[in-house]
C-alpha cells in the first residue's frame, strides 16, 4: 500500500514539473498553431491530460526527451483540433491581442511575422513553431513530427521562403 502511494506521489510530482517547465511553451505553440486563445488553452489541457494517461509509456522510453515527447502530443492535439473545426475566418491581430502577454513573448515589431507564421500551411507552420519558437534541432523537429530529418529540413526551407515572400510583398530577390 505504501509503495503505491509513494509511486503516485512521484508520478504527480513529475507531472506537476512537466506543467511548470513546459506549460507556457506548449500554450504558445498551440496558440500560434490554432490562432485562438481559448482553443489553445483547451489544447494545452488536452495535451497534459494525454501526457498523464501515457506517462507510463514515456517512462519506459529511457533517455527520451520530455519536452520533445510533450510537444509531439501537443502537435497531434492541435492537428486534431484543426481538422475537426469548420473552416472559419480568424482575425489574427485580434487573436494575438486576446492572448495574455506572458504567453505571447513577441515584440511589437514581430507581430506581423507571427501573423504570417499563423497563416502558413499546417505542415510548414509545425516546423517553424518547433524550430524557431521552441528552438528544437532539426533532428528533434523530425522526431516530434514523425518525419525524416531531410523532410524537416525541406519543410523549414520552404516555410522560410514563403515567409520571406510574405514579408517582402511577393518580391523574390533570388535569381
Amino acid at each position: 500500500m505504501y509503495r503505491a502511494v509513494a509511486a503516485e506521489t512521484v508520478r504527480e510530482k513529475r507531472f506537476n514539473q512537466w506543467v511548470q517547465d513546459h506549460g507556457d511553451a506548449i500554450l504558445r505553440t498551440c496558440f500560434v498553431y490554432l490562432s485562438n486563445a481559448s482553443d489553445a488553452e483547451d489544447a494545452m489541457q488536452d495535451t497534459f491530460l494525454k501526457a498523464w494517461k501515457a506517462m507510463d509509456q514515456f517512462e519506459q522510453r529511457h533517455g527520451a526527451n520530455e519536452k520533445t515527447w510533450l510537444m509531439r502530443i501537443a502537435m497531434n492535439v492541435c492537428h486534431d483540433y484543426h481538422r475537426s473545426k469548420w473552416f472559419r475566418k480568424v482575425d489574427l491581430k485580434k487573436a494575438l491581442e486576446e492572448l495574455p502577454p506572458r504567453y505571447l513573448r513577441v515584440e511589437p515589431e514581430d507581430i506581423t511575422l507571427t501573423m504570417d507564421v499563423m497563416r502558413l500551411p499546417e505542415t510548414l507552420k509545425q516546423v517553424i513553431l518547433l524550430y524557431y519558437f521552441q528552438e528544437f534541432t532539426l533532428r528533434e523537429v523530425a522526431e516530434v513530427l514523425g518525419i525524416s530529418v531531410s523532410t524537416a529540413h525541406y519543410r523549414l526551407r520552404k516555410a522560410e521562403k514563403l515567409l520571406k515572400l510574405q514579408l517582402t510583398g511577393g518580391k523574390d530577390d533570388e535569381k
